[in-house]
């Protein structure tokens, strides 16, 4: 009842409030001056120069210099620096009225009384408010009416937001989060600072619903992965622009927007719906590829939810894999599970033999791949070698060792492919779909991405980039739409898809509606606090500038080449059958890749990509380079003979 009444009250009822108060504060002190000189004379009631008298002319004082200073209209959470100095002002200057009334009126008091009663008054006015804000923060933590904030970050921008959202009436900021822990245990203008690894206790002290990340020098992935751990405890993560951003215009609280790439999506995020299929891992041996790549560590993480008996991280790059063991190693402790980190190679035939063997294990999650389209467009040979031979050396040793499930982690741009990287990954699908179909013991299954949100080289770490170096940010063109999905999503697709597959199928993500990608570096420039400049606004802040198609890059991608596609156990998830090449031909097209790469002609490589993917149509390419040149002789020679 206590609550809802403080909660009720008006400004103007909580000001007047304060006012009466300050007056009745003034007989206290007076009286308090009096007996800490011992001066008995000074308690006269009557008469001109009685008490009465007195200490009625300084409470007028005091209602005038207080409605003058407008301390009375101060938020109590704003009484701090510049409000303290006005207050001592106010007490000095009561002083001096007391001092120019009793010379006045004579009254009998000694000329040291003035000095304490400014003090006492003061020493009375600090307290009460001090005292009445530790309370209104209790009555705070107590009432649904308010949004319990934590700001993760107790530096320069973390302080702005602080004393910003003092003039919330809707929040409250209770704590501050920050990794360094020197800071730890610190106040901070009256709050607490605590690590961040007591963010479970510090939501669980204050019942906190609401952390702002106030990290502007904290790398994305970093900032990422801190908002996903906060989301997990339940509590709503907002963040900030860079902190030299906040000086413009527009006040700070307009400038939070929901943390990590899913803020992006045009479209609700899938997480809280993929939530199942942990029964397939639990307790078994997976083997991820590419397990320190952004696809493969999420992997990593969605896995270890699941607490499997053992986990191997498969990778090629020594650090990549050193960060990612060291993060498992963490989680490792709580899930009980056992961690191998393998150095090496997936095209490494003897290597994948020797692991699947030793560690038996029960499912391979493959996602190691090039996935760069321009870098793949310019070295053909290492992308096939990779994607395609690495893939087929991989699933026959999966195969061979006995090996319950295998999914291979594959993209929207195998579908007609307009791109060598897209062709890799279209011929490494016809190899798992081969196997698919004469491998009862081991279960095959292909998981189609579209664009990976946030995931290492994409689109959105690019915009950030340039948004960071004040600018432009470049399209290729300004028609290219995508799919896009997050890297939980993701991860969550291949689990799903591992869970309930039955041999041979794609699966896809029904992601909604493809994303035109000038409209995805709009929205990423207005989340980071600026503002697009165009036509429209050529006072704005950064400009999109159109750069032109890059080699082998579609204006729109696909999910699926054959119509029909079917419903699945799960809702968001569409089951597809594509059509393959036969077991001799399959053969055939590898073996022709091999010997391709292993003589070093990069067009010899084409070549057997053209007519192994026959869907394969080379994109934004000048006619004269090899890719054009060796589709349109394939197209040829398969023109009948007039």
């Amino acid at each position: 009842m206590l609550t809802k009444t403080i909660v009720s009250l008006s400004r103007r009822q909580k000001a007047l409030f304060f006012l009466l108060v300050d007056l009745g504060l003034v007989p206290i002190a007076y009286i308090a001056a009096l007996t800490l000189q011992g001066q008995r004379e000074g308690w006269s009631l009557t008469g001109a120069n009685g008490l009465v008298v007195q200490v009625a002319l300084l409470m007028t004082v005091t209602a005038v210099l207080t409605s003058w200073f407008g301390l009375t209209r101060l938020r109590l959470r704003d009484y701090q620096g510049d409000a303290v100095a006005r207050s001592a002002v106010l007490a000095a200057l009561l002083g001096g009225a007391s001092a120019l009334a009793a010379w006045l009126l004579h009254a009998p008091v000694l000329p040291g009384f003035h000095v304490v009663f400014a003090l006492v008054y003061f020493a009375c006015y600090f307290a009460l408010r001090q005292i009445a804000t530790k309370a209104l923060i209790e009555v705070y933590r107590n009432s649904r009416s308010f949004t319990r904030v934590a700001i993760y970050g107790a530096g320069r921008t973390g302080m702005t937001l602080a004393r910003e959202l003092k003039r919330s009436d809707d929040l409250v900021v209770y704590a501050f989060l920050d990794d360094n822990a020197t800071l730890s245990g610190m106040n901070m203008n009256g709050v607490p600072i605590y690590s961040g690894v007591r963010a479970a206790e510090v939501k669980d002290t204050y019942k906190i619903n609401r952390v702002i990340l106030a990290m502007p020098s904290v790398s994305t992935d970093k900032q990422t992965f801190i908002a996903k751990r906060l989301e997990k405890l339940g509590m709503e993560v907002q963040t900030l622009p860079a902190f030299a951003q906040l000086h413009g215009d527009r006040e700070l609280l307009g400038k939070l927007t929901l943390s990590g790439p899913a803020a992006l999506l045009s479209r609700k995020p899938f997480d809280d719906v993929l939530a199942n299929g942990c029964t397939a891992y639990r307790d078994a041996t997976v083997m991820i590829s590419g397990a320190g790549g952004s696809i493969g560590l999420e992997l990593c993480r969605q896995v270890m939810a699941c607490h499997p008996a053992k986990l191997v991280l498969f990778e090629l790059s020594e650090l990549a894999l050193y960060n990612a063991e060291a993060e498992m190693r963490v989680r490792a402790e709580a899930a009980g599970t056992e961690i191998v980190p393998v150095l090496g190679s997936v095209a490494d035939a003897v290597q994948v033999t020797q692991v699947l063997e030793t560690h038996r294990v029960d499912i391979v999650l493959h996602a190691a791949a090039y996935k760069h389209v321009p870098l793949v467009e310019a070295n053909p040979r290492v992308g096939l070698a990779n994607n395609t031979i690495g893939t087929a050396v991989l699933a026959r040793a999966a195969r061979d060792a006995g090996v319950k499930r295998f999914v291979l982690v594959s993209s929207d741009k195998a579908v007609r492919p307009g791109n060598l990287m897209g062709a890799s990954k279209r011929f490494a699908e016809l190899v798992v779909q081969d196997l698919a179909d004469r491998s009862p013991a081991t279960i095959f299954s292909i998981v189609r991405f579209g664009n990976v949100l946030g995931s290492s080289g994409s689109v959105i770490p690019l915009f950030q980039e340039q948004i960071a170096r004040g600018g432009p940010v470049t399209l290729t063109d300004k028609r290219v739409t995508r799919y896009f999905m997050t890297i939980e999503e993701a991860s969550r697709l291949v689990l799903l898809a591992g869970s309930f597959a039955e041999g041979g199928e794609v699966y896809v993500l029904d992601m909604g509606k493809p994303i035109r990608i000038g409209e995805l570096a709009r929205r990423l420039i207005e989340a980071s606090g600026y503002s697009v400049r165009d036509a429209a606004n050529p006072q704005g802040d950064i400009e999109i500038v159109t750069v032109g198609l890059r080699p082998g890059e579609k204006l729109h991608e696909e999910l699926m080449v054959r119509k029909g596609a079917q419903a699945t156990a799960h809702p968001k998830i569409i089951r597809v059958r594509e059509d393959h090449l036969s077991e001799l031909e399959t053969a055939g097209a590898l073996r022709d890749l091999r010997d391709a790469i292993e003589r070093g002609g990069d067009d010899e490589v084409i070549g057997v990509v053209a007519r192994a993917v026959r869907e394969y149509n080379p994109q934004s390419l000048p006619e004269s380079a090899p890719q054009c040149r060796i589709v349109q002789a394939r197209r040829a020679a398969e023109l009948p003979a007039e």
